[in-house]
């Protein structure tokens, strides 16, 4: 017999501020960016649990969003974003501006140039990869709702796919995007997991 557990990833929506490097940076969401994410889940489905970043761009509204469907929250520092050191709070152009090169090497092998002082590549997969397998691992069979940032979803997607680190940021994740994935378990085997949709509608 084989059991399914469901996880639907999905991104907190616009953050106030635009575009910037915010990775440990506690920002809020924009009005915009509370309908992205109500739009993303409106269709509602059969939740059994949400799981959640602590940062308030992803923490506020899974509040929210558990009263209104009186699920059970957990939130879990294990999926906060990637810091991002001497670039944290700066804006594309702010990087620009002293190093026009440094934003081109890190798109091109984020593993290889991370920013000065920022959390190392292979210990920010490693922490999110260790949660993730946890959390399939003590709730199997349900379906879960983690709602987390673009980092962490890539690398989980990332692992999911077999992708090499340096092609990371090949994976694009828009806010408020939701991607499925569902963990096949069959007695005596390893489990398996499939991305069944990325970035559509539930």
């Amino acid at each position: 017999m084989t059991e399914t557990t469901t996880i639907d990833l999905i991104r907190h929506g616009e953050v106030e501020g635009g575009n910037r490097f915010r990775g440990s940076t506690d920002d809020p969401l924009t009005e915009l960016g509370w309908q992205q994410m109500q739009r993303t889940l409106e269709a509602g489905s059969n939740l059994t649990q949400i799981v959640s970043s602590p940062l308030q761009r992803c923490a506020k509204f899974s509040e929210y969003w558990a009263g209104k469907n009186k699920l059970p929250l957990s939130l879990n520092n294990a999926f906060q974003e990637m810091h991002f050191g001497d670039w944290e709070g700066k804006t594309a152009e702010d990087i620009s501006a002293t190093d026009p090169d440094a934003l081109q090497r890190f798109w091109q092998d984020p593993n290889r140039f991370a920013p000065d002082n920022a959390e190392l590549l292979t210990d920010f997969r490693q922490r999110v990869l260790n949660a993730w397998q946890s959390l399939i691992h003590l709730q199997q069979g349900q379906h879960i709702l983690l709602i987390s940032h673009g980092g962490p979803i890539r690398i989980i997607l990332a692992d999911i796919l077999e992708m090499p680190m340096h092609a990371l940021l090949r994976l694009e994740i828009p806010f408020a995007a939701i991607s499925r994935i569902k963990v096949y378990r069959t007695q005596g085997q390893p489990p398996s997991a499939s991305l069944v949709f990325h970035a559509g509608n539930l």
